[in-house]
Formats: C-alpha cells, sequence, structure tokens
C-alpha cells in the first residue's frame, strides 16, 4: 500500500511506513511488481478519456511504483502525496515527474488534467466527508471529458479480513563487507466494529540493517470501509459519471477487488 498519512480533525495521524520507515519503501514493494496493475489502471482511463491522455495526475502516489509504468505510456505525469518521505522516494523512481505535496481533500494546482488516478491512497478517507472531498479534487483537476480512476483496496461488500506477507533484500550489496539491508512484513486487515466506514491494518516490520542488526516495528493504520452503493452515490453528487469494475489480475482471487472508473462529463 501507498498512501500518505493525513490529518484527522486537527490531528496528524503519523503512520511509520510513510514517516521515519520511508525509506525502507522500496524494500516492501518492488516497482517491477505493478506491471500488470499499472497497465489495467492505464486501459480503464484511456478507455474512459474521449480523447488522448497527454497529461495526468495522480492523488497520493507514494513511492511512485505506478507511475514508473504509466509514465511510459501517457504524455506528463504529475505525481502528489502528502508525505515528504514518500515524494523523495518517488523522486528518486521518477525524477522526471512532476512532484507536489498536498493533501489529495484540498489539493488545488489549479490547472486540469486528460485523467486523475487515486489508487489505494483513497483508503485513507476513513469518513463519507473525507471520502467526497477527495473526489472533488479529482472532479476540480479532471477536464470535460476526461477521466478519473479510483482503487480502493476494498469495498464493504469485498472486504475479508486477513493476513499478508512479503518484503525483500537490496538488490545490490553495500562496499565494504556490510549486509544489505533487507525488510519483511506481515499485513494483518480486520474490522472491529462492521458498523462503523473503517477497518484496520495492522503490520509487523523486520528491519535488517546494513550492520546485520535486525529490529521490530509495529505500526497500525485505520483505512475507509464504504459500500459500493456510497462509492456511486458520492461519485454521481460531485458531477462524475461513474461504474464499478473488478480488477481482475493474474494474482488476485476473482471479486475480491473492484474499481471506480469515472468520466467527467462535457
Amino acid at each position: 500500500m501507498s498512501p500518505a498519512p493525513i490529518p484527522d480533525d486537527g490531528r496528524t495521524v503519523a503512520y511509520r511506513l510513510y514517516d521515519d520507515l520511508a525509506a525502507w519503501w522500496p524494500l516492501l514493494d518492488e516497482p517491477a511488481d505493478y506491471a500488470e496493475e499499472a497497465g489495467v489502471y492505464g486501459d480503464l482511463l484511456a478507455g474512459a478519456c474521449d480523447g488522448p491522455i497527454e497529461a495526468l495526475l495522480e492523488l497520493g502516489c507514494g513511492g511512485g511504483n505506478n507511475a514508473s509504468h504509466m509514465k511510459r505510456r501517457f504524455g506528463r505525469l504529475v505525481l502528489s502525496d502528502l508525505s515528504p518521505g514518500m515524494l523523495e522516494v518517488s523522486r528518486a523512481l521518477n525524477p522526471e515527474c512532476e512532484h507536489h505535496l498536498g493533501d489529495m481533500r484540498a489539493l488545488r494546482l489549479n490547472r486540469t488534467f486528460d485523467a486523475v488516478f487515486v489508487h489505494d491512497a483513497v483508503c485513507y478517507m476513513t469518513t463519507e466527508d473525507d471520502l467526497r472531498q477527495a473526489m472533488e479534487t479529482a472532479w476540480t483537476h479532471c477536464r470535460p471529458g476526461g477521466a478519473a480512476l479510483f482503487t480502493p483496496d476494498y469495498v464493504r461488500e469485498n472486504f475479508r479480513p486477513g493476513a499478508t506477507s512479503g518484503g525483500c533484500d537490496e538488490r545490490q550489496a553495500p562496499a565494504g563487507g556490510e549486509c544489505p539491508r533487507g525488510l519483511r512484513y506481515l499485513e494483518w486487515v480486520w474490522d472491529p466494529d462492521p458498523s462503523d466506514t473503517e477497518y484496520l491494518a495492522d503490520y509487523a516490520f523486520l528491519l535488517r540493517e546494513r550492520d546485520g542488526s535486525v529490529r521490530t516495528v509495529q505500526d497500525r493504520h485505520v483505512e475507509g470501509l464504504f459500500p459500493r452503493d456510497r462509492w456511486l452515490a458520492l461519485l454521481a453528487e460531485v458531477g462524475f459519471e461513474a461504474r464499478s469494475v473488478p480488477l481482475v489480475l493474474s494474482d488476485v482471487e476473482p471479486g475480491r477487488h473492484e474499481m471506480f472508473a469515472c468520466r467527467r462529463p462535457r
């Protein structure tokens, strides 16, 4: 997952993954692993847009893994995120892209784009008001006839608790006999209260430094969960023509995830 921490009722939710651990991001998710899904997202955006996509805005770009593939297909990518550390990671991966620090609920660049892409950073919208504001940002930056795509991890109808794991080591061993840095993680998603609009993602990280020492970090993320009908209703209220589309990938269980492909009418 690649969203940035967002302010919540005037307080900053400091998720360590996007703060003091941001430099470890390349060992959590490798850009090469995003090639297939970035292609799916690009096809949906191209199909919803009434012309070629020559400029695309991504809200909540995280470490820039999707952008590393989309920039090869579309003319100009502008990337935004609320985490300075994640923007630093993305700049290293995508130096040719324009980057902006900003909250997807309030960002205003005073220009429009052929397409707006919002990956799983939208999961950090935990209230309908948050979600509507993010949608309004996308609508404001999408030209008439342009496309937008929202890809939450879950909607209420397909959420199931579970755990995943992963991580890797640095590909290039450092000089001087040091160990390559390494990261392993366990992600556990669960919903303590199905009556509200939140679920939890608990992370446990094992981090190996170059001197061979290993430390453990725990990080709890609060994420938003809304029914499909509310997604579609809010998108319509903002002004989008929207539809739900299943996410079909070779390594994803059918029916497990879905996206919202949108068009701003002329």
